[in-house]
């Protein structure tokens, strides 16, 4: 939501709400000044803090306000979530990736996605354009080519959702999903580093497969939707009520840092603006209190005839897609050497286990202890046993 706040400041010229921007991100920075607060950091994802790490780099390369000198700076509180990213990576299964989940006692650790990793990518690529530096760059190449290896990113660059890496799966039975902002997170990425590396063949090639991929599955007569789950009984829950929004965000700044997708991307966005305004006619609800007539339904393929699905999801979606024709108007993101003034600290960021006590790894030590312990119970109890008995005679 920030992100795209960023976005329309830096789109449109009007600074109606960046005050709230910055009081949002300042908010959530946390102690440890890495956007995993005290109050949400025994529940928080990966992929959770990689979106608050991305808005603070979309302040960095949009010139937005900087924080007091004093308080920690948009490039250094992305640089402390690439750094803690650093040690999430596993190598002992699947060859490697970050788990969705940070703790072990959360839902999903047991499950490496592409949402987690495309973070990781999204945000080393974007630090290696701003600062130059090539061990993001190193980074970024390497989280890519693991989505490759281990068939999250298949031949045809379609982007899946993730897979089991608890007891023997080691992420052999791939979910094949495919949301919107996995797309987007991989596009972006990759549109980075072709920036980054003056148009390389490789990152050419992999932007133009991510490109035609997303064109090819996530519109339909022109107009963006969410395959997975637009259309199924199901629905979409409420996460992924939001995921549009991302994918158009991404698609639109891919058009102006790899000028060779423009003519592929700009008219897939403008089809997508004019529907998603079209949808922008609902009532007041319990979802929506704001003004009648302006609140934005989920599905851009109803065009004009609401489909009563309110939320903030709908709104930030609809308000991504129609400043998403905008960007060309836009400057593209700065950098350290071209304007760019962001402050970084390259060795920002904390273990994990300081935040939150974890169980330590049992040892060899550990199991013989216990077994000494075991032996010296049972033989107690045998001769408790014996002496009753004994007793009783």
């Amino acid at each position: 939501m920030f992100g795209s706040l960023i976005d329309y400041w830096a789109f449109t010229g009007d600074e109606t709400y960046n005050e709230i921007t910055f009081q949002a991100l300042q908010h959530q920075v946390g102690d440890d000044a890495d956007f995993m607060p005290s109050n949400q950091t025994k529940s928080e994802g990966n992929d959770d803090q990689g979106f608050w790490a991305m808005a603070a780099m979309t302040a960095a390369e949009m010139n937005f306000t900087n924080p007091d000198p004093d308080q920690p700076q948009w490039l250094a509180l992305v640089q402390a979530v690439y750094n803690e990213y650093v040690n999430r990576w596993e190598p002992d299964t699947c060859g490697g990736g970050m788990r969705w989940q940070i703790y072990t006692f959360n839902n999903g650790y047991n499950y490496k996605n592409s949402v987690s990793n495309g973070c990781f990518f999204n945000v080393a690529s974007r630090l290696a354009r701003y600062t130059g530096n090539t061990t993001y760059a190193d980074w970024a190449t390497k989280i890519f080519e693991w989505e490759q290896n281990v068939g999250f990113i298949n031949s045809n660059y379609n982007v899946l959702d993730g897979a089991g890496n608890g007891g023997d799966e080691n992420c052999t039975s791939i979910n094949a999903a495919q949301f919107t902002y996995n797309a987007g997170l991989f596009m972006y990425g990759a549109a980075t580093m072709y920036n980054h590396t003056n148009g390389t063949d490789i990152w050419k090639q992999r932007v133009d497969g991510l490109v035609k991929s997303a064109a090819g599955i996530f519109f339909q007569d022109g107009i963006m939707w969410e395959p997975s789950c637009e259309k199924t009984s199901a629905n979409c829950n409420i996460d992924q009520q939001s995921f549009k929004g991302h994918l158009i965000r991404w698609m639109s700044l891919t058009a102006i840092i790899a000028p060779f997708t423009y003519d592929t991307i700009m008219p897939l966005l403008q089809s997508s603006a004019q529907a998603a305004a079209k949808q922008c006619s609902g009532p007041a609800s319990d979802n929506f209190k704001d003004v009648a007539g302006t609140a934005c339904g989920f599905s851009w393929l109803q065009q004009s005839t609401f489909d009563g699905i309110t939320g903030v999801g709908e709104q930030m979606n609809a308000l991504q897609a129609v400043i998403a024709p905008l960007a060309s108007a836009a400057p593209a993101p700065y950098t350290s050497e071209n304007g760019g003034s962001s402050q970084g600290n390259p060795n920002a960021g904390t273990n994990d286990n300081e935040k939150i006590a974890q169980p330590r790894a049992i040892t060899t030590g550990d199991r013989a202890g216990a077994g000494i312990l075991t032996a010296l119970v049972l033989g107690g109890l045998l001769s408790g046993m014996y002496f009753v008995a004994a007793e009783g005679k």
